[in-house]
């Protein structure tokens, strides 16, 4: 986890062609001192790397981000107003490489959409 303390699992579930994973933000987390004081946005870049974590987690493997295509935020994160992001992954290993298709979302709507392909280091 790149950030410590930044979120935790609630649930989770994993059917042959979808994950979905279900997060609580800590809305209390030393990143929002900074962005932004008094009004907690969660980065674009951190809600990109949420899903990192999850493939890293589930194919217990480390990865690096290869390309990020059709990234698209659709909606401010607030976890003062809504803590829960939902992540819903499509994942496919090929050889050295695993594709994600993902889609985070909160109970206000969709959050980001983003398809990427990352490199197995490890």
């Amino acid at each position: 986890m790149i950030l410590h303390d930044f979120y935790r699992i609630t649930q989770e579930s994993v059917t042959a062609q979808q994950r979905t994973t279900e997060i609580e933000i800590n809305k209390d987390h030393e990143i929002y001192n900074g962005h932004f004081p008094g009004r907690p946005v969660t980065p674009g870049v951190v809600l990109m790397q949420l899903f990192k974590e999850e493939v890293e987690r589930h194919f217990q493997k480390q990865l690096q981000l290869v390309r990020a295509e059709n990234v698209k935020f659709m909606a401010v994160c607030n976890p003062s107003e809504d803590a829960k992001v939902i992540l819903e992954s499509e994942i496919e290993e090929t050889g050295e490489f695993i594709k994600l298709k993902g889609l985070a979302k909160n109970g206000k709507g969709n959050v980001l959409k983003i398809s990427s392909l990352y490199r197995i280091l490890s």
